[in-house]
């Protein structure tokens, strides 16, 4: 997969947290911005549909279309489901004595993940190597986490999952995983004009993305559910993490796989969660309050957990 880039190096340092920064500025420059009405709200919510059906795609399908995917993928699956499923069955157990629509935003605010920021952060710290294999564990993750999500929320709610698991075969992100693989196992890695148009596209892809994650997120209302929104956070950045780094020990994989891996647990819920709990009858505002405080607090949990990658993986590298 590639070793370590040189901002990392051999010993600890803060290259996570000066890496990371920026990423957030931008993430609190695109709160301001909305919030301000500048340029507009129909602007950003233009945008957020201009990111997920064409920008992110284009993204996913240039990368993972010329991805080298002869060297494996085993470890790193591992680890991104072992993350995964502990914290789903940690948000699952979480709830069981709850009402239904709070213990289904719960659910989604264990085990879903903001896909956006992990790009840009895989990038910031690690550089191209560190976007494509964000990239992969996207393609590996995606399709796993809304199906699974979707049918226990189904179990948790009733009704309304077959519908909305026939939407997710139309997910734009899940189709052009798909579009990408098929691409790559064709051997059309860089086909004139199409690559050209979609790298073009994905370039353009993370910066706006990350404003749009600071556009949509909610401060009012935060003060309700405390106890869940705790527990959903505890899944997200303990559960999650220490199952990522447990598997990592056993498995003692590429350094760069154990980093990106970890970046991915420790990522705050994603805002397409929202959606999902508006639609399939979830508690929508506790979702909303999960998702900000989760992002907000994500700010020093990151780099945070990163550092602590740094120190645990270098001694088992």
């Amino acid at each position: 997969m590639g070793s370590i880039p040189p901002i990392w190096g051999s010993r600890i340092s803060l290259a996570p947290f000066l890496a990371i920064a920026p990423i957030f500025a931008i993430i609190m420059m695109g709160y301001g911005l909305r919030r301000g009405g500048i340029p507009s709200f129909e602007f950003w919510n233009l945008n957020d549909r201009l990111v997920y059906w064409v920008l992110m795609p284009a993204l996913f399908f240039a990368k993972i279309s010329s991805a080298d995917l002869s060297g494996g993928l085993g470890d790193y699956a591992l680890l991104l489901y072992a993350g995964f499923f502990a914290a789903t069955l940690g948000g699952w157990l979480f709830g069981r004595k709850m009402q239904p629509p709070q213990a289904s935003s719960l659910l989604q605010g264990s085990a879903r993940f903001n896909t956006f920021i992990g790009l840009a952060i895989a990038e910031a710290v690690f550089g191209p190597q560190g976007l494509q294999l964000a990239v992969l564990g996207s393609a590996l993750l995606v399709p796993v986490v809304n199906a699974t999500v979707v049918t226990l929320m189904t179990r948790q709610l009733g009704g309304g999952g077959a519908s909305v698991l026939l939407g997710l075969l139309k997910n734009p992100l899940i189709l052009s995983i798909c579009a990408g693989v098929l691409f790559n196992l064709a051997g059309w890695s860089d086909l004139p004009v199409l690559h050209e148009i979609a790298r073009v596209l994905g370039s353009a892809a993370l910066p706006i993305m990350l404003l749009c994650v600071g556009a949509n997120l909610k401060l009012r209302g935060l003060a309700g559910s405390r106890r869940q929104i705790g527990l959903a956070t505890v899944g997200k950045f303990l559960v999650n993490p220490v199952a990522v780094v447990c598997a990592a020990l056993l498995l003692s994989p590429d350094l760069l796989v154990s980093q990106v891996a970890l970046i991915f647990a420790a990522l705050p819920t994603g805002a397409a969660s929202y959606t999902l709990a508006r639609e399939m009858g979830g508690d929508a505002p506790l979702m909303a309050a999960i998702i900000t405080t989760q992002t907000l607090l994500s700010f020093v949990t990151l780099p945070l957990m990163l550092l602590l990658g740094q120190i645990v993986f270098s001694s088992i590298g």
